[in-house]
């Protein structure tokens, strides 16, 4: 179900919306093809009435475990709007995370060389003041989810520039070193920084 509009902020789109790579099925589904060909297996060596139970339990048991996991998948979101990320998961109980896109400082993925070949991967974002990046695991095709975070913060600062700090009697050099600090923590981006630097210089 695509996030409700009446949970949208003022002016706030939705860009992504992905439930994890179909690889999170892999496992169950593989086990009910096994349990099957088992069974046929079974059929054509006339084993025991004891074989064909046990190979009934075990098709009821995979049968059960794709399910709960196709539930998990289904409510397993990774949301990308205009200004935010969103990630909502939990069949009965639910657990929801949000990050605003104007407080990462750094966007990247990781693929194993299969899931480069399926197309899967981790999403991570790092925020200043955090010891650890925030982990998004099994998304589809994760180039693409960084590169649209990466043009949504570039809209975002540009709809909101940065702002040059308050002097409060600080020097012009002090200022561009107040500027720089936000650069290091990720604040502002290179341009920003380069842009601000030169406006303070031609007060000089």
């Amino acid at each position: 179900m695509a996030l409700r509009s009446r949970r949208l902020n003022e002016g706030e789109e939705v860009v992504l919306d992905l439930h994890p790579h179909w690889w999170y099925l892999a496992g169950p589904v593989a086990t009910i093809v096994a349990v099957i060909a088992g069974a046929i297996a079974a059929l054509a060596e006339s084993a025991p009435p004891a074989a064909g139970w046990a190979v009934v339990a075990a098709l009821v048991a995979s049968a059960g475990w794709l399910l709960l996991r196709y539930l998990r998948w289904r409510t397993s979101r990774f949301i990308l709007t205009t200004s935010r990320l969103i990630e909502r998961r939990g069949v009965l109980s639910r657990t929801s995370r949000e990050i605003p896109l104007m407080g990462l400082s750094d966007i990247s993925y990781r693929q194993s060389l299969f899931e480069r070949v399926i197309g899967a991967g981790c999403v991570l974002v790092e925020s200043p003041g955090k010891d650890s990046p925030e982990y998004f695991p099994d998304l589809p095709r994760p180039a693409r989810v960084q590169n649209e975070i990466f043009r949504l913060m570039d809209g975002v600062r540009k709809v909101q520039p940065v702002q040059l700090p308050p002097s409060h009697g600080s020097s012009i050099p002090e200022q561009i070193d107040q500027l720089d600090q936000l650069r290091r923590r990720g604040v502002i981006s290179d341009a920003d920084f380069e842009q601000k630097k030169a406006q303070l210089l031609d007060r000089m």
